[in-house]
């Protein structure tokens, strides 16, 4: 059974005061709009309307909490890069946005999606740079592998891998496409290691003391 098999709606909140104080890990997926998040959540839960997919991008306006056990949350975050909603409304998913990644002590990692045809636009650079001084580990799924040939893919991942190399290191990628099901397996081995390492620490901690 998978990581996000047992996925389940837990709340959604409109103001950072709002932020569910349920003592355990949480990991974020966030990405430019129309990149294909609600996609790829739905893909990994197994559940075709978990995170709502929608025709219109920018339509998630929240931040979404699933709880996908009693101490792990998966979170999905507004999308980012799209014009067409009220001024007003865009400044205050933005200032949220913003005040979650960088406050909120809960989240372990950040997974950041990206079309395969378009990766690392200026936006997704921008996003990288910015949540580079939290030091959480940030994991990129190239969505819709599918819309390229393997060949294609493949370079594409290489191209996009060794930029991170050089210029942000912290982060790993991967490809993934929801219609053919392809990086399921890999997605959730990162984020499980997420979830894991504190109890990891704890662990190594308790040994070195008892030497």
């Amino acid at each position: 059974m998978g990581l996000f098999s047992l996925a389940t709606f837990y709340t959604t909140v409109n103001h950072f005061k709002d932020l569910p104080a349920h003592g355990g890990r949480e990991v974020a997926f966030v990405g430019r709009s129309n990149a294909g998040k609600s996609s790829a959540i739905n893909t990994l839960a197994n559940h075709v309307r978990l995170a709502y997919v929608s025709k219109t991008p920018g339509r998630t306006q929240h931040l979404n909490f699933f709880s996908l056990s009693p101490n792990t949350y998966l979170v999905d975050l507004p999308g980012y890069g799209y014009a067409k909603v009220p001024p007003a409304s865009k400044k205050h998913w933005e200032a949220l946005l913003t005040e979650y990644l960088q406050k909120r002590d809960e989240l372990c990692g950040l997974v950041v999606i990206m079309d395969v045809r378009h990766p690392l636009t200026e936006l997704d650079e921008a996003m990288l740079d910015w949540f580079a001084p939290t030091n959480k580990p940030v994991h990129i799924l190239l969505t819709k592998a599918d819309k390229y040939s393997r060949q294609q893919a493949i370079q594409t991942l290489t191209k996009v891998r060794a930029h991170l190399v050089e210029f942000f290191p912290h982060c790993t990628v991967q490809l993934f496409s929801s219609l053919k099901k392809q990086g399921i397996e890999e997605a959730e081995a990162v984020i499980a290691g997420w979830f894991a390492a504190p109890e990891e620490i704890n662990t190594d901690e308790q040994l070195g003391a008892e030497e």
